[in-house]
């Protein structure tokens, strides 16, 4: 066998992957730029004031890092709980966990780095209206 790294270049990562709502991922390391069956790892930018729709990674394991910004991660009966992440701060999202991902600043992007394995699941459901969450509002 010849094995060997594989390198994604930065700028060549792929954008064909599972989205929600207009949430940019983009696979470093998954079955769209490598041979990887078990791991998915990419990036993720939030623009000012924008949120995902609700949605959940099926049996997919999440592992987040806040690269910059401010973001709130909603979850939980009529999205009443959450979570504050500033750059810096790693997350672990469970399991069909059903929850949104929110910047918080209307000026300033928030970037993401994210792991999931098996694979980037992206199980989207139906939007919510801004105004059951709290503090968030939008451009």
């Amino acid at each position: 066998m010849d094995a060997r790294p594989i390198v994604t270049r930065a700028g060549q990562e792929s954008g064909a992957t599972a989205q929600s709502g207009g949430l940019g991922f983009m696979t470093g390391v998954g079955g769209q730029s490598t041979p990887s069956a078990r791991l998915w790892f990419g990036k993720a930018m939030n623009a000012p004031g924008f949120r995902s729709l609700p949605h959940h990674h099926g049996e997919a394991e999440t592992g987040a890092y806040l690269l910059s910004g401010k973001a709130r991660i909603y979850f939980g009966e009529g999205f009443a709980e959450y979570v504050d992440l500033s750059a810096g701060d790693f997350m672990f999202v469970p399991p069909f966990l059903v929850h949104l991902e929110a910047n918080m600043s209307t000026a300033e992007e928030c970037w993401w780095v994210a792991c999931r394995s098996p694979a980037n699941i992206i199980v989207n459901l139906p939007d919510v209206d801004d105004a059951i969450l709290a503090g968030y509002r939008r451009a």
